[in-house]
Formats: structure tokens, C-alpha cells, sequence
């Protein structure tokens, strides 16, 4: 049995400009499902795996983040004087008693292997996960917990990865290596952002890593990689010459909450299961009009139930 896992790092220091000008001047991370935001959705994820310690890697106008998660004195005050319990009990959910934050600044946006180095003292030569809200994973089992699993019993480094379109291959981390167990790979090989003719495979890495402190002295050593920027992938591909690092296909849904679409589609999806709004959301998507609603002096187009007309165009 190997060591567990009670470090996460979160890189929350990205501009989000594929959002603006809803990020203007609050965090992309920020951004909610429903009714909690996207790092809030990746802690409780890293808290299901066991994980106690979560290190915020922050940047400039990302203090929301650090006042979501501290305690709002004023607010329980008031929940307190209304009785209302069960909200004062989601309010004091977001950070349990027994789980820590610690905040970092990267004062530079020089890329996600320099977002990781900015956290090596507070690592303390342990090993640890890195997640990115950004990726949305939604697993019956908690996709962190999954990999932490993994670790505990092969003790070696492990990235998530999916299948991609070759198409998509420009906007990953793609590896390459043999099958090494159920949903394991055994790297041989990862190159960050291929051209879809040079992709090693349709494997690419998501935001999800569980990391032994061996990697920092691989960091520290990076030239900037694709985008000038320091490529955690490249620190990840220097690691290889040192020891083994496995690829782990896991087992859930991922929604890229950092486009416009996955972000839709992660609401849509979690709209549907939420308690509070379920039934009413689901019986609005099946009465929704397909298409815009017809102007005066205009035919329009199908007022007929979304799912009645998407079955028609299929």
C-alpha cells in the first residue's frame, strides 16, 4: 500500500477570456452549475478521494474564490436568526472543519507547469493531485477517487485520459503506450497539442493528475513548450526517463466547462437531476419551441416541443 493522497493543487490563475465578458471581473471558476460553482464542484470531488489539503494557485481577480471558501460570519449570523437551517447547512458544507486552504500566487501566467511549481513548498515532497475545473468529470464514483485508487496500488504518477477525435488533437496532451490492466496504459510517450497527422493516439489527457514530487525537479528544468508557455506535459514526458507513469481511462463523463458548450451542456445535465428544479426543468425542455419564436409580420419557425422537432430533424 502506498502513500495516500491528502494534497490537491487547483491552477485557478487562467483569465477565462473564452467567457468574456462574464469573467471580466470574476473568476471563471466562478462560474455556476445550477447552484454552485465550478471549484466547488472540483473540491467536493477531491474530498470524496480523501484529499483534506486544497492549494489554490491564484492570480489577479481571483479573490472571489478565497471568499467563497472562507467562513461568512455575517451570512450564517443572519441564516441563524431565520431559522434557516438547511441553508445554513449547505453554507457551512462548502469547507468542512476538517479540510484546509491554502492559497499561492502566480504572479506570471507562464502555463500549467509553472501554475504546479508555484505550489512545490506547500507539497512538501508528498505526492498529490492537480485538477482543473475547467473539466467537469461526473462519475458514479468520484473520478479523483478513482485515480487515487490507482495510485495506492501502483505508487506511480497517473493522468486521466479520454478518447478524442484525431480532429481534436491540437487542444490536448496526447500519449502514447501499451495496455497495462484494465483501463491502465503504460506511457511510453506524451506530446502536447499534436498536429491530428502526428497524434501518437486518440488518448488525450483531461484535468485530472495524481503526481509524485519527483516531478518539480523536471519542471524547474522546462524551456517554454507549444504556446511559450511551461507544458505540465513536458515535465510529464522528462518524467518518463525517471520512472513509470500510467494513463488511466476512467470511468464517468467529462463536460469541457471551459467552452460555451460543454458549460450548457454540464448545466443542462445537471439541471435534470437536481432536486429542487428537476421535474419543472425537464417538463420546459419537452414543451420548448425549436427555433426562435416568429416575429410580427413573419411565419417563424417550429413552435412544436423541442424533443418532437429534434426527432423530426434526426
Amino acid at each position: 500500500m502506498h502513500k495516500k493522497i491528502t494534497k490537491a493543487v487547483f491552477p485557478v490563475a487562467g483569465l477565462g477570456t473564452r467567457f468574456l465578458p462574464a469573467t471580466k471581473a470574476s473568476p471563471k471558476e466562478m462560474l455556476s452549475i445550477v447552484d454552485k460553482p465550478l471549484i466547488q464542484y472540483a473540491v467536493e470531488e477531491a474530498m470524496a478521494a480523501g484529499i483534506t489539503e486544497m492549494i489554490f494557485v491564484t492570480g489577479r481577480n481571483k479573490r472571489a474564490i478565497e471568499d467563497h471558501f472562507d467562513k461568512a460570519y455575517e451570512l450564517e449570523a443572519e441564516l441563524e436568526a431565520r431559522n434557516k437551517e438547511s441553508l445554513l447547512e449547505v453554507l457551512r458544507s462548502i469547507k468542512p472543519d476538517h479540510v484546509e486552504c491554502f492559497y499561492v500566487r502566480q504572479a506570471e501566467a507562464l502555463g500549467l507547469g509553472h501554475a504546479v511549481l508555484c505550489a512545490e513548498r506547500l507539497i512538501n515532497n508528498e505526492p498529490f493531485a492537480v485538477m482543473l475545473a475547467d473539466d467537469l468529470l461526473d462519475g458514479e464514483t468520484p473520478v479523483m477517487k478513482q485515480m487515487t485508487a490507482m495510485y495506492e496500488q501502483h505508487g506511480c504518477s497517473l493522468l486521466g485520459v479520454e478518447t478524442i477525435a484525431r480532429e481534436q488533437s491540437r487542444s490536448y496532451g496526447v500519449v502514447a503506450g501499451t495496455a497495462h490492466g484494465e483501463r491502465l496504459i503504460k506511457l511510453h510517450g506524451i506530446v502536447e497539442k499534436p498536429a491530428p497527422e502526428k497524434a501518437p493516439s486518440t488518448l488525450g489527457v483531461v484535468g485530472r493528475y495524481v503526481l509524485t514530487p519527483a516531478i518539480f525537479q523536471h519542471l524547474r528544468n522546462l524551456k517554454p513548450g507549444a504556446g511559450g508557455e511551461l507544458q505540465l506535459t513536458d515535465g510529464i514526458a522528462s518524467l518518463l526517463a525517471q520512472e513509470s507513469v500510467l494513463a488511466y481511462q476512467f470511468e464517468g463523463i467529462r463536460y469541457d466547462c471551459g467552452s460555451k458548450l460543454g458549460y450548457l451542456q454540464a448545466t443542462v445535465q445537471f439541471a435534470l437531476r437536481h432536486p429542487e428544479v428537476r421535474e419543472e426543468f425537464r417538463a420546459f425542455l419537452q414543451n420548448l419551441p425549436f427555433g426562435h419564436p416568429a416575429t410580427p409580420g413573419q411565419t417563424g419557425l417550429s413552435h412544436k416541443p423541442a424533443a418532437e422537432a429534434i426527432a423530426l430533424a434526426s
